[in-house]
C-alpha cells in the first residue's frame, strides 16, 4: 500500500462539545476561553474548528448571540477561519435550524460549514446493573433533507457525521443522486471505551476503532472522491491503529476535547500537536486553511 505523500492532512478540532470543566479543566466554555483556544488550535495546525456555545439549550436568537459573542472577535482577528456551530436541544426541525439560519444570514461566507447528522442512534451509558441505558438521538429522513437543503440554500459545506454505517448509506444516496451539497466532508466517528458524556465505560454506538472497521467504511466510500476523516468518541484517537491507517489511505484526522476521554487532561493544542507529529511521520504535510478551503471547494 502506497502512502499518499504530498497530500495535505486536514486536522479538525472539536474544541468543547458537552465536556465540562470537571472532566477536563482545559475545555473552553466561555467566549474569552473559546477565543484563546481557537487561536491556539489554529496555530497548532488545525484548519477546521467545530464549536458548541455555552448552553446547548438556547434556541434561535439567544443561541446565535451566544455563538457570536465568541466568534465575532475570532473572525475579526482570523477572518479565514473555517468553522461551524452545532445543534441545539430542540425537537422540531425549525428550532434545530433557527440559530444556524441567523448565523448564516449575519456572517455570510464567514460561516462556511454546517453540521449534518444523517441518521439516528442510541446514545448509551451503563446503569447500576451494568446494562446500557440512555436516549435515542433521532433524525428522520425529512430532518436530514432539511439539513442538506439548508446547506444548499445558504451555500455552506456540510460536515457530515457518521455514527453508524446506515448514516453513511444515506449520505451516499444523496451523493449518487447528485444532491450532496458542495464541500461535503465525511467524518467517520468510531466508539471508544467511554460513553460520549464521560459518565464511564460504555460502548454507545457504531463501530470500534479497529483497522477492520475503518476498512469497511473506506470500502463503502471507494470511488466517491469524498474527503473523509476519522475520530474516536469516548477515547483517544492517537492510541488506536486507525489514525495512522487513515493517513496511509489518504484520510484526515478529527480530534478535540469534545470527543477525548482517557487518563490524561490534554489541551486541544496538545491533541492537534500529536496529529501533526503523526502526519509528519507518515510523510504527509499538514493542511493550511487555504489548503482545506481548496480541498472542499469553499469560497472563503
Amino acid at each position: 500500500m502506497s502512502t499518499p505523500s504530498g497530500t495535505p492532512v486536514v486536522i479538525e478540532c472539536a474544541i468543547n462539545g458537552a465536556t465540562r470543566k470537571t472532566r477536563n479543566p482545559n475545555v473552553p466554555r466561555q467566549p474569552d476561553e473559546i477565543h484563546a483556544d481557537v487561536l491556539s488550535s489554529l496555530n497548532a495546525g488545525a484548519s477546521i474548528i467545530h464549536a458548541h456555545n455555552a448552553n446547548f439549550h438556547l434556541l434561535g436568537r439567544e443561541a446565535a448571540n451566544d455563538y457570536l459573542a465568541a466568534w465575532r472577535p475570532i473572525l475579526a482577528e482570523r477572518p479565514d477561519t473555517i468553522w461551524y456551530a452545532t445543534g441545539v436541544a430542540a425537537s422540531s426541525i425549525e428550532d434545530r435550524l433557527a440559530h444556524l439560519e441567523i448565523l448564516a444570514e449575519e456572517l455570510g461566507p464567514a460561516m462556511p460549514m454546517a453540521y449534518v447528522d444523517p441518521g439516528s442512534t442510541n446514545v448509551a451509558w451503563l446503569d447500576a446493573d451494568g446494562l446500557p441505558t440512555g436516549y435515542s438521538y433521532v433524525h428522520s429522513f425529512e430532518d436530514i433533507k432539511s439539513f442538506f437543503s439548508f446547506c444548499d440554500r445558504r451555500a455552506v459545506a456540510p460536515s457530515i457525521a457518521i455514527y453508524e454505517p446506515g448514516w453513511l448509506q444515506t449520505t451516499l444516496h444523496y451523493h449518487r443522486a447528485g444532491r450532496l451539497p458542495r464541500g461535503a466532508m465525511v467524518k467517520l466517528y468510531f466508539c471508544g471505551p467511554y460513553d460520549i458524556f464521560g459518565r464511564g465505560r460504555a460502548a454507545s454506538y457504531g463501530l470500534p476503532p479497529t483497522v477492520a472497521a475503518l476498512d469497511a467504511y473506506v470500502g463503502m466510500l471507494d470511488g466517491t472522491g469524498l474527503p473523509w476523516s476519522v475520530s474516536v468518541w469516548g477515547g483517544d484517537l492517537m492510541e488506536t491503529p486507525i489514525a495512522r491507517r487513515a493517513l496511509e489511505l489518504g484520510g484526515h484526522l478529527h480530534v478535540g476535547l469534545e470527543e477525548y476521554a482517557g487518563d490524561r487532561r490534554p489541551t486541544n493544542a496538545e491533541l492537534i500537536g500529536e496529529c501533526v507529529a503523526l502526519a509528519i511521520e507518515v510523510g504527509r504535510p499538514v493542511a493550511t486553511t487555504a489548503h482545506t478551503a481548496e480541498l472542499l471547494g469553499i469560497n472563503h
